[in-house]
């Protein structure tokens, strides 16, 4: 019996999953698919810079299945780009995660870090303006409603506070 597949924690999700060569009709092209498990291992690796032992733990994978994730979707990019095919992103055993920081309260529950009631950027109290960080789209903030909570009317990009 073969040992079931351990589900892969990935902390990103693209907005744009396909990609195509530029002049190539799309009745023409062929299809490579990279998995989100494998673009997760290809960009904590070659664009966060993680080391493949802290990669694996922070997917809950092991080290070895980490490489092999790295290996099959970096071969896959190579021959989709040389070859001249189109990359879509789906698929893959995989559950979405947020990701975690150090919080509001440096896990003590008092505000410290200078950022309690009206203290910080995070807690910045009334009359502020929340942003799209990708498209730069401003509105004023309504209180009561953050701005992470909100996304932006022209991209639908997670929007911040400005």
């Amino acid at each position: 019996m073969v040992r079931p597949r351990r589900i892969r924690r990935i902390f990103f999700q693209p907005d744009v999953t396909y990609f195509k060569p530029a002049g190539i009709p799309m009745i023409d092209l062929k299809e490579t698919i990279l998995s989100f498990d494998e673009l997760e291992a290809i960009r904590l690796i070659d664009s966060e810079g993680m080391e493949q032992s802290k990669a694996g733990k922070k997917m809950k994978i092991s080290q070895s299945t980490l490489s092999r994730l790295l290996r099959t979707g970096r071969k896959k990019l190579a021959d989709a780009i040389i070859n001249g095919q189109a990359i879509k992103i789906q698929g893959g055993n995989f559950k979405m995660v947020q990701p975690r920081g150090k919080g509001l309260g440096m896990g003590r529950g008092r505000g410290f870090g200078g950022r309690g009631k009206m203290g910080g950027p995070l807690a910045a109290g009334p009359g502020g303006i929340c942003k799209c960080p990708k498209c730069g789209y401003e509105e004023p903030q309504i209180r009561g409603q953050p701005c992470m909570n909100k996304k932006c009317p022209k991209c639908q990009t997670q929007m911040i506070r400005k």
